[in-house]
């Protein structure tokens, strides 16, 4: 009987387990159908847009010249290429966005740590951080210009500028938010401050860091581009500025299209990190 018994018992344990393997295989493929389901939907919205914007300037329901069409911004796209400096155009607009981004976020980052460090460095330039914060960073482009010249070293700094006091903020408060018993955990425990910061406070903030990065994204191209409306001679924004003077809005409408690909390829990028960092921690 007990060997009946035990038996029974291994039996139902082994049928528990099958059960929980057949559950979680189960929820996993839910879950790559759903996903499967989001970018079909996402996918089929963007055609959707497309088709009913060619058929509405096509069949005159609004006027082509004035908010162009697909093929109207495909046959610029072909037009621009044959020329030659299409690529040089992307080229341009993707290393000062880059060059930007990077910069401001390491830049801004590094300053958290410093003003996380000297608490009375930061309650200090709290209010200069809120003033710069708020104050529209193309109103210093004419300075910047007149002080690096007209040319790329002007629109990277533009850019640097428009992120780099955003990333000091947000880090900064994410440093401030970690729980202060652990800090006071690790100090009796004898640790000195550098150890605290690599140990503790940078990997509780990897979320905050990862959200600067999300948001650099948008300002750097932000910062880029406005650079290159006042001081470009190449790059996308140049080509956008160049295409309203011109009053050839296919081009205008094109390079709004790559930018808008190419900012959601930056995006994808850091999401891409944002995943391995989450795996890792």
């Amino acid at each position: 009987m007990k060997t009946l018994g035990f038996t029974l018992i291994s039996y139902g344990r082994r049928w528990t387990k099958v059960n929980e393997t057949l559950e979680q295989q189960e929820y996993i493929s839910g879950l790559k159908k759903e996903k499967i389901k989001i970018r079909i939907t996402r996918i089929s919205i963007l055609i959707a847009i497309f088709a009913l914007w060619e058929i509405a300037g096509d069949l005159n329901w609004v006027d082509p010249f004035l908010i162009s069409t697909p093929s109207r911004m495909i046959k610029s796209l072909i037009t621009i290429y044959s020329e030659g400096t299409l690529l040089t155009h992307i080229w341009v607009t993707c290393f000062e966005t880059i060059i930007g981004f990077i910069s401001g976020t390491i830049l801004g980052t590094i300053i958290a740590v410093l003003l996380w460090w000297s608490k009375f460095a930061s309650k200090v330039l709290d209010p200069y951080l809120v003033v710069l914060n708020a104050l529209p960073k193309i109103a210093l482009a004419p300075i910047i210009i007149f002080w690096v010249g007209n040319g790329m070293k002007a629109i990277i700094i533009v850019a640097l500028l428009i992120s780099i006091v955003t990333t000091i903020i947000s880090v900064l408060n994410g440093f401030n938010a970690i729980d202060q018993d652990k800090i006071k955990l690790l100090q009796t425990l004898g640790a000195n401050k550098l150890q605290i910061l690599l140990h503790l406070i940078i990997p509780a903030s990897i979320p905050t860091l990862i959200s600067a990065l999300k948001i650099n994204v948008g300002l750097s191209w932000v910062g880029v581009i406005m650079g290159e409306f006042l001081v470009a001679k190449e790059g996308l924004g140049f080509l956008i500025v160049y295409g309203g003077q011109i009053s050839q809005l296919d081009m205008v409408m094109m390079s709004i299209v790559i930018l808008s690909a190419l900012a959601y390829i930056m995006y994808l990028i850091v999401d891409l990190l944002e995943k391995r960092l989450n795996a890792k921690y």
